[in-house]
């Protein structure tokens, strides 16, 4: 379960559009659409590609976890259900290094709210939910 004491994660419910992208998070995987026509990453995933508009050449694209902080804030009244036991809480949008378009969001696990290293590198871990789903968190490197 999760590294952060009181924190529930919600649990994604797959769509057929993301269903690739959880399924790879179960295997330990991050895995990203990418446009074979202007080679551009995609996430959250898309039924077209944002840059040309194609809809027919997005195929799954396996990358590295690696990304660093780009800016954050600290959560202390979440209306998020699961997220309230755990306040205050780091929200942090992460950069992945492969592609600076493409963001993420983190709570940071084993970093201290507040104490976040902005530029900081960050790697890719995986946390479980309460119905077992893997889901993609964010680790600052030592």
């Amino acid at each position: 379960m999760s590294t952060i004491p009181g924190l529930e994660r919600p649990a994604p419910v797959p769509t057929d559009l993301t269903k690739p992208f959880w399924d790879a998070c179960n295997e330990r995987r991050l895995v990203l659409q990418n446009c074979t026509d202007c080679q551009r990453l995609h996430y959250p995933p898309s039924q077209r590609c944002d840059q040309c508009g194609s809809a027919d050449n997005l195929e799954w694209k396996e990358v590295p976890g690696k990304g660093h902080i780009d800016v954050y804030m600290v959560i202390r009244d979440s209306r998020i259900r699961g997220f309230r036991s755990a306040q205050p809480i780091n929200f942090a949008v992460i950069t992945l290094d492969e592609d600076p378009g493409v963001n993420f969001l983190s709570n940071l696990p084993g970093t201290p709210p507040g104490e976040v290293p902005v530029g900081a590198p960050v790697e890719l871990i995986f946390e479980e939910t309460s119905t077992g789903q893997l889901v993609h968190e964010w680790q600052v490197v030592t």
